[in-house]
């Protein structure tokens, strides 16, 4: 098994088909997303493929340290995670081209006009420890 990271964007990557702004959608358009989105997880838990997932808040911050016995610094010249990243799934799959089929699958979560959004979703594989190699 293998854990991979679906990452749902705000902006950042290519359009998406279905490309209407979610604050543009009816509050009936929201649910059906997230319905389809808890439901993706649900059978996802139910095949032991589901690790986690997360819708994440717009508010956010950009945070270093500035030396020590000084407080941190916020913010900076970046474009923010709270600007580009809606939230994640990660999932824990036999292959890359099932995390490619459930990613796919997520793709065609419902948007404007009960249409699929046809988004695109960053799929990256979670490092892992290298095998120990012993004598």
């Amino acid at each position: 098994m293998a854990k991979y990271l679906l990452l749902k964007h705000y902006r950042g990557g290519p359009a998406p088909v279905n490309d209407v702004p979610m604050d543009q959608w009816t509050p009936e358009e929201i649910s059906a997303h997230v319905q389809y989105m808890s439901d993706f997880a649900g059978r996802l838990e139910t095949t032991g493929e589901f690790v986690d997932g997360q819708a994440l808040a717009p508010e956010g911050t950009f945070v270093r340290s500035d030396g020590e016995g000084r407080p941190p610094i916020t913010d900076g010249p970046f474009a923010e995670t709270k600007d580009l990243i809606a939230g994640w799934y990660i999932i824990d799959v036999s292959s890359y081209e099932r995390a490619l089929e459930l990613a796919g699958e997520l793709s065609a979560a419902p948007g404007a006009g009960g249409k699929p959004i046809h988004e695109w979703l960053e799929l990256r594989p979670l490092l892992t420890v290298p095998p120990t190699i012993t004598e």
